[in-house]
């Protein structure tokens, strides 16, 4: 069986790097993002699908990124919520959450896979048409207003690798509207997202090192 994620750089980069480099030290909370040069067979036993993100906890094992996100919700409950403590106004995060997961996600991914080009102008639509509902509910400068949410974590990664879409599927911000462009904008720049990213590409002599 092929190693998954074998062409991706074997560590973090970039401001990554040096988030990574401050949680070394040994603690009940593990956390495997990209390939970690484990055993195929090691990974599975942490996600039965084999796949990343997946977390460690005390020794038990928990996956898919949306219920990670809520159990470190849950298990930093000192920390300022990404959740709203208001029932209406959390359930109207959850939904939307719901919709980047089944609408926003899966669009990206076939217009990413696409091919032909002609079903590549109708899948970038697609996409397009997603944004642009997601984008029409969003308050400002966050999605729900002022303060950053589960919400808009759970869109971040979709944001900060559009460039690969944009380069290879003619994807544009401005295609959607005005305010998604201002919005993926903002979370871009956002301080916590900026020092979790990679380097989105490496020189060859840094592979030829890996």
């Amino acid at each position: 069986m092929a190693i998954p994620d074998a062409q991706i750089f074997p560590h973090a980069t970039g401001p990554a790097q040096k988030i990574v480099a401050q949680h070394l030290d040994a603690q009940d909370f593990v956390f495997y993002s990209g390939w970690h040069n484990a055993r195929l067979t090691d990974m599975v036993d942490i996600n039965p699908k084999g796949l990343v993100p997946a977390v460690e906890y005390k020794g038990k094992a928990i996956y898919e990124s949306l219920v990670i996100c809520e159990f470190l919700e849950d298990l930093y409950p000192t920390q300022k919520p990404l959740l709203p403590n208001e029932p209406l106004t959390r359930a109207i995060a959850r939904i939307w959450i719901d919709f980047i997961s089944k609408s926003v996600v899966p669009a990206f991914q076939r217009l990413l896979q696409a091919q032909d080009a002609g079903k590549q102008i109708e899948l970038r639509e697609e996409y397009n048409e997603a944004l642009r509902k997601y984008a029409n509910e969003v308050k400002g400068p966050y999605f729900l207003g002022e303060n950053f949410s589960l919400v808009d974590v759970a869109i971040a990664p979709w944001i900060v690798r559009d460039y690969v879409v944009q380069e290879h599927r003619g994807f544009k911000r401005e295609d959607v509207n005005e305010a998604w462009v201002r919005y993926a904008s903002t979370i871009e720049k956002r301080k916590s997202v900026v020092e979790t990213q990679s380097v989105n590409r490496l020189p060859p002599a840094a592979w030829a090192d890996r």
